[in-house]
């Protein structure tokens, strides 16, 4: 009887240590996840800034048509800087596949590069973008100031750009979408506007 009732305790006493480490623990992780704060998309501080009217262009489109930038009444637009021998940009076409699917309804995706087009046209056909509006353009990457890839500008219908960035995982693309979201530059600046949290 002694026997099971030291067990019993034993048991007990080895309960409350594991929950005393455990909430040790998810202090711990709490602390870690504030100071390795979610990373955006690394937005430069050159050419147009966040807020400001987007450089106005009527570009023809290797797939067919023309693509104007600037204010287009209740449809925003992602435009997307990529390059064929990019291999960051690759991994991020079937991320924006799946938003162009998503948020259809609302947002037009334009792919954006410079260089030779028939280069252009071949990668067009071999990542099936046909169905993409695809400009080249090296006056389009210069109002930017693109200068490195793969980098995007997401523009709301009246012609404000809304977020910008360096992409380079699907949780700094979608970073683009939090900022217009939340109606800020980019999810730095508003991590930088928080008070820090004393520990």
């Amino acid at each position: 009887m002694n026997l099971i009732i030291f067990a019993l305790v034993a048991l007990f006493l080895m309960v409350v240590a594991q929950t005393i480490a455990l909430l040790a623990l998810g202090r711990q992780v709490g602390i870690l996840f504030e100071r390795v704060s979610p990373m955006g998309a690394l937005v430069n501080d050159s050419g147009p800034e966040v807020g400001q009217q987007t450089p106005l262009f009527n570009l023809p489109s290797l797939t067919g048509g023309a693509v104007a930038l600037g204010p287009r009444p209740g449809r925003s637009t992602l435009v997307f800087f990529l390059s064929p021998t990019c291999p960051v940009c690759k991994k991020l076409l079937p991320i924006i596949k799946s938003v162009r699917k998503a948020e259809g309804s609302w947002l037009d995706v334009v792919f954006a590069s410079d260089g030779e087009k028939a280069q252009h046209q071949r990668f067009i056909e071999t990542a099936e973008l046909s169905s993409y509006p695809y400009v080249v353009s090296t006056e389009l990457g210069l109002a930017y100031r693109v200068a490195r890839l793969p980098y995007a500008v997401l523009i709301d219908q009246h012609g404000i750009i809304r977020a910008k960035g360096l992409i380079n995982s699907r949780e700094q693309f979608d970073s683009l979408f939090n900022a217009f979201d939340m109606n800020v530059g980019s999810i730095q600046s508003y991590l930088d506007q928080q008070p820090a949290v004393q520990h």
